[in-house]
């Protein structure tokens, strides 16, 4: 009956049980002015739907080939840390006034995690199928973002490596990324992936592992942060890491002690200089 008449069924208040419309009230509606005279016009979108197919490049594919493998047969978890670094800034800065190349918070968190790895080697390993390859060496992964997609050139034997030679060595790796100048060996046996997104902005994020590693540390943007220290409340330069880790190599408590020693050398960032 609404239909036929031309009435707006939502406008029509019931006054059957719990508010059912019933005949009468539909025979007895009168539009309100609101809704006829001063209501605005809801108006209709004009516009034309439009859109671009772009084919997949071969990278693209790969990146996706592996990453769904990854993702969909190593089974993730993922442990979440909040690091201290206002140790880690105030010798950033004094490095930085007599170093030959700029050190970035990025170069200290993979000189960090290397050294965490020569103390936790279980973190540093491989699901191999019937077997677990544990690595003695150290050959750390850097995500580095292009055009078409995700890059992880790798920084090969990085705990026998200076800040500086690490940083120079990122820089390098990082240029030829992007201006496609990266060979196979370049990006070949990583033992293990950073991954940073601090410096766009984001505070905290989770990472598929890069195959064939165990795990894969995601790192966050340094944060200032109300903190109780020594029974006061103060502001700390707060960043937080996650490390995705594969269940079937690495167990939570490997995990958890891999970021705790992690955690520490940060946050007495001497010690890398050891």
């Amino acid at each position: 009956m609404a239909s036929e008449k031309g009435i707006d069924i939502s406008q029509v208040q019931g006054s059957g049980d719990s508010g059912r419309i019933i005949k009468k009230d539909i025979e007895n509606f009168v539009p309100s002015k609101v809704s006829t005279e001063t209501a605005p016009s809801s108006g209709v979108a004009i516009g034309q739907e439009s859109y671009t197919d772009v084919k997949v490049s071969q990278m693209r594919k790969v990146i996706a080939k592996r990453l769904a493998e990854s993702k969909f047969t190593a089974p993730h978890f993922y442990l979440t840390m909040e690091i201290n670094m206002d140790s880690a800034i105030q010798a950033r800065k004094s490095m930085n006034e007599v170093a030959p190349v700029k050190i970035s918070f990025n170069d200290m968190v993979i000189k960090a995690a290397a050294a965490s790895l020569k103390q936790h080697p279980a973190v540093n390993s491989a699901w191999m199928g019937d077997k677990i390859r544990y690595n003695d060496h150290v050959h750390i992964g850097m995500a580095v973002a292009i055009d078409d997609g995700l890059l992880v050139p790798v920084i090969r034997f990085t705990d026998s490596k200076s800040l500086s030679q690490i940083s120079t060595e990122a820089k390098s790796l990082a240029g030829k990324a992007k201006n496609k100048e990266l060979q196979p060996k370049d990006w070949e046996g990583n033992t293990f992936t950073v991954s940073n997104l601090g410096m766009f902005g984001i505070e905290e994020f989770t990472a598929i592992i890069n195959p064939p590693d165990a795990c894969i540390l995601a790192i966050g943007g340094i944060k200032q942060t109300p903190i109780v220290k020594d029974g006061e409340i103060k502001i700390g330069n707060i960043m937080k890491v996650t490390l995705s880790c594969d269940h079937r190599v690495v167990d939570g408590v490997v995990g958890s002690s891999f970021l705790k020693t992690l955690k520490s050398l940060l946050e007495e960032p001497v010690r890398l200089l050891i």
